[in-house]
């Protein structure tokens, strides 16, 4: 499925973000990290996301996106005739039982029938899954490759999970190297379940079951969807216009209870509270012209910039954004672009924390 695009300038969503604004570590507790609060024709308000449940109304309803962020990160050697070279994998989207898309740095080393070698046998292992093969069956642009395993199903699985990587974004893994223990435990919400995501819904990380608990007691409800988050997710826009830009797909789920559940809702007066621009995807591509929420289950790529018209979220939670990125754009097509502008040099300003680990917003929708 895709947005309604109206053509804009790539640059105009671009800013100056200095080096000590992105976070390396998430704040602890989790429900103590800064949240901006966004009205469009206010100005910004400084609270933390402890707040939520007073920012809230009864009757209003959650949506967060229970997806799992699995080891995505696999290095291999590529094997060809007599010859091998090391090669770093980036799954981003399941394809089938034994089909994975991946983005493959370097790219230039694979052609279609290679075959790639993760791990290594080890003696007196043979039940244990330590090695894992794949063909290259085709290429894509941008690294993009699909690759066939030799495991299927939960065996495949299985072996993901032991030679994968938890896949910090680029930004953090840049400065502090690859994952740690640590990691495994912050870079997930406390309600992921549903394995899959290759990046972790960030806006989501901020929860914590006490949050949850006075959330209850204040008459919010919550329902969950599930997004799986691809590596697309961390690419630049490269191109010069909104227009020229494709968006990877992304597979997602909208059950027919919770389509019911969120409808429901709005006709009592209360309003879809997205956690997160995954879940606001997801319900928005689920959403009709009337702005009735539907059961949904398949990929989208909506890109949603300035100029499109919200359907189903009326309200959004959501960490601070890459200059010149689609979910910056997301947001300004939320809240205005100007509104926007000014809101993140508040927060630069502030010295609010930025990106997967830092601190949250939460946008309240332009008319």
């Amino acid at each position: 499925m895709t947005g309604e695009i109206t053509p804009m300038r790539v640059d105009l969503f671009d800013f100056d973000l200095p080096d000590e604004r992105i976070a390396l570590r998430p704040v602890e507790p989790r429900d103590a990290a800064r949240m901006l609060v966004v009205r469009p024709g206010e100005a910004p308000q400084d609270r933390i996301v402890r707040d939520l449940p007073d920012l809230l109304r009864p009757g209003d309803a959650l949506v967060l996106n229970d997806t799992k962020v699995i080891p995505a990160r696999l290095y291999g050697l590529r094997v060809r005739a007599e010859t091998a070279a090391r090669v770093e994998i980036m799954l981003h989207k399941r394809e089938g039982a034994d089909r994975w898309r991946a983005f493959a740095r370097p790219a230039k080393k694979l052609q279609v029938g290679d075959r790639i070698r993760f791990g290594e046998s080890a003696e007196g292992a043979a039940c244990e899954l330590v090695r894992l093969d794949a063909e290259v069956e085709a290429r894509g642009q941008g690294g993009d490759v699909l690759l066939r395993f030799a495991l299927q199903g939960p065996y495949l699985d299985e072996a993901i999970m032991r030679l994968g990587e938890l896949p910090l974004p680029p930004y953090i893994q840049a400065k502090r190297g690859a994952a740690d223990a640590r990691d495994r435990t912050d870079y997930q919400t406390v309600y992921a379940r549903e394995e899959g995501a290759v990046a972790a819904p960030t806006a989501g990380l901020h929860f914590t079951d006490e949050l949850f608990r006075r959330l209850e007691a204040r008459g919010i409800s919550r329902h969950f969807v599930t997004l799986h988050v691809g590596a697309g997710t961390f690419l630049p826009v490269k191109a010069e216009d909104t227009a020229e830009h494709r968006m990877h797909a992304e597979w997602g789920v909208v059950p027919p209870g919770v389509a019911d559940a969120l409808n429901a809702a709005r006709a009592g007066g209360g309003r879809v509270v997205a956690v997160g621009t995954t879940s606001l995807r997801l319900i928005e591509s689920a959403a009709g012209e009337d702005g009735v929420i539907r059961p949904f289950s398949g990929d989208t790529d909506i890109f949603i910039t300035p100029g499109y018209r919200f359907r189903g979220v009326d309200v959004l939670m959501t960490n601070f954004h890459l200059p010149r990125s689609t979910l910056f754009m997301l947001v300004s097509a939320f809240c205005g672009l100007e509104t926007m502008r000014s809101s993140y040099d508040h927060a630069i300003r502030g010295g609010y924390r930025f990106y997967s680990y830092g601190d949250s917003s939460l946008l309240l929708r332009a008319d």
